[in-house]
Parts: structure tokens; sequence; C-alpha cells
């Protein structure tokens, strides 16, 4: 029997070399990450054979799972170097926790609905992330009692970061987020809390689902 690792490599490994390595995704820690994540595992039956594709997939109503390159895209941009901890907003079916896990040394995921946190939670034990915290409640809010994070990732759409999840980012902490700026335009912001205040910068346009 294949292991999980061993599944359905070939199309991970053509998922990488053409979808991020061919365009700008350099870290090879993300790379691996990618490589070694079994996406096909946190996809809907109906979409299976969709995996690996360059593009989103639908999860249920209101949801999706991003497409590999902005996920890469997004790990990449957060320059983890392993050991930080990481709040992921929006976790939804789970994957992106699952690429993280690979990167920092702990991550919690805040997911709202609870059938997709649930599910998400019992696929990361079975695939042995077992860095990886996740549990359902409102992402405006946070995970206080889980801060400070060194970084903080919205994988969905908000005019603004809302200020908790600010509040819970520690000294020298990054948060990633798309912003909102109406009639349809989002832009992905890299905030970094400074001594001074924080360093903000604008790195791609993207289309996410909005923060509920």
């Amino acid at each position: 029997m294949l292991t999980f690792q061993e599944e359905r490599a070939a199309e991970r490994e053509a998922m990488v070399r053409t979808q991020l390595e061919g365009r700008d995704i350099r870290d090879p820690k993300v790379l691996a990450a990618l490589r070694a994540v079994p996406r096909h595992r946190f996809v809907p039956g109906a979409a299976l054979a969709l995996a690996y594709g360059d593009h989103p997939l639908p999860l249920g109503p209101g949801q999706t799972i991003s497409q590999p390159y902005i996920v890469a895209f997004m790990a990449q941009a957060l320059g983890l170097e392993g050991g930080e901890r990481v709040l992921e907003v929006g976790s939804g079916c789970g994957y992106g926790c699952a690429v993280l896990s690979l990167l920092a040394g702990e991550v919690c995921g805040l997911e709202l609905d609870p059938g997709l946190a649930g599910s998400s939670a019992r696929r990361l034990e079975d695939l042995g992330c077992g860095n990886v915290r996740v549990r359902c409640g409102d992402g405006a809010l946070g995970w206080p009692e889980g801060g400070p994070f060194d970084a903080v990732l919205l994988s969905c759409a908000a005019a603004e970061l809302p200020a908790p999840l600010w509040a819970q980012l520690g000294p020298g902490g990054r948060a990633l987020f798309p912003r909102d700026a109406g009639m349809g335009h989002q832009d992905l912001v890299l905030l970094t809390r400074t001594p001074e205040g924080r360093c903000e910068q604008n790195l791609l346009a993207v289309a996410f689902v909005p923060l509920r």
C-alpha cells in the first residue's frame, strides 16, 4: 500500500516544477512542503481529478481551497525559518495548515464553519500533523490564548486586518492578508510589526472569499 507521501507524488512533482518553480517560488523549504503535502486528501471527491491543477477548487457554498501557487506564494512571503508560532484565519479544509506545519513550529487554524473545522482537524491528525491545532471560531477575534504569534495569515479577504489579530502579533511579527479595496479588487498585503509601528507592502493582486 502506498503511503500518503507516495500517493500521486508524480503529480505533485509536476505541480511544483511547472506551477511554482516555473514562476517565482524559490524558497526550497516551501517547494519541499508543497511536494510533501498530499493536496488530493483535502479536496472533495468530485474534484479529486483536479486536485493538482493550477486553480482554486470549491469546497462547498462560499468556500474554496486556494490555488497551489497562491498557497506557496503566501507561505514564502511569511519568510518562516522554523520554530515560529503561526495563526491561519479561514483555515478551511486544512491544506494551508498542513503546508505551514512543515515550515513552522506550531500552527493554529481558525475556521468559522464547524463542519470544515472538524473534518480538517481529523484529516490533519490522520496525516500526522502533530504541531497543528484547529478550532471553530470567529477569525476576526483571533486566538488570544495561543499568542503572541510570529505570523498571522488570513486566507480570506477583509477591508483591513482586524485589530485583535494585530494585537496578537508579537514584536517583529508578520501579518499577511488579502485587502478588499471594493469593486472586486483585492491586494495581498504584508504587514510587519516594527518598533515604530508597522511596515506595509502590497505584493500581489488576488481573489479570496470574504472574512465572515
